[in-house]
Parts: C-alpha cells; structure tokens; sequence
C-alpha cells in the first residue's frame, strides 16, 4: 500500500508585490502612511520585476499615488472655497477602486492593461 498524501493547492490569498502595495494604498484610508509606503516600495522594486506582469501594476501603483497626491492639493486648496471637497471624496474613490481593481488583477497575476490611464 503506498501512502500518498495529497499536494497542498494554491487557492489562498498570493502576496505578492502588486498586491502588497495595493493593501497599503487600501489601508492608507485608516492609517495615513502606509501610502507613501507603498509608493517607496513601488520604486524600490521596479527593476525587481521588469519583464513581468507586475511591472505594469507598479507603474499603475506609481501614478496613482502621483495623480492622487496632486489631486489632494488641489482638493485641499479648493476647500476653501468648498469646492475642495467633493472633489476630495471623489479622489478617496477614485483610488479606492483603483486599488481593488488592481488587487483583483493581482491575485490573478494579470498585467494591467494600460497602466498609464487616469481610468480604471
């Protein structure tokens, strides 16, 4: 009698970069630095992954943090005349969706298709 014991499957949640830095942009809405931390990150490990499906969602990481930290200022500027902040509750979405969809596609570990787009 042979004694075979079944291969654990891959069906869990893959930490991999893409989705590291995409749980740091989701948990900046509740701890503010984790941002900025998953933008470093992003940098740090461009050259890691050139060639590879996660080099589009670094580069997709990386503009939104840029598109959104110049979205704040604004918004922030715009308060004044309260204008600000409806467009800042627009931004927080706009990089919340962003960053789930780019979670999603991670997990599937499928490149993003133009990760130069303000879109989705």
């Amino acid at each position: 009698m042979t004694d075979q014991t079944p291969q654990p499957t891959s069906s869990g949640f893959d930490m991999n970069k893409a989705t590291i830095i995409s749980l740091l942009y989701i948990a900046s809405f509740f701890v503010g630095v984790t941002g900025i931390v998953g933008v470093i990150l992003a940098f740090v490990w461009k050259d890691e992954v050139a060639g590879t499906w996660e080099e589009s969602h670094l580069q997709f990481h990386i503009m939104t943090f840029v598109i959104g930290l110049i979205g704040s200022v604004i918004g922030i500027i715009l308060s004044i005349v309260l204008i600000g902040i409806p467009l800042l509750i627009a931004l927080a979405v706009w990089v919340l969706v962003r960053s789930i969809m780019a979670l999603l596609k991670a997990q599937k570990q499928e490149p993003i298709a133009d990760p130069k787009t303000w879109l989705f």
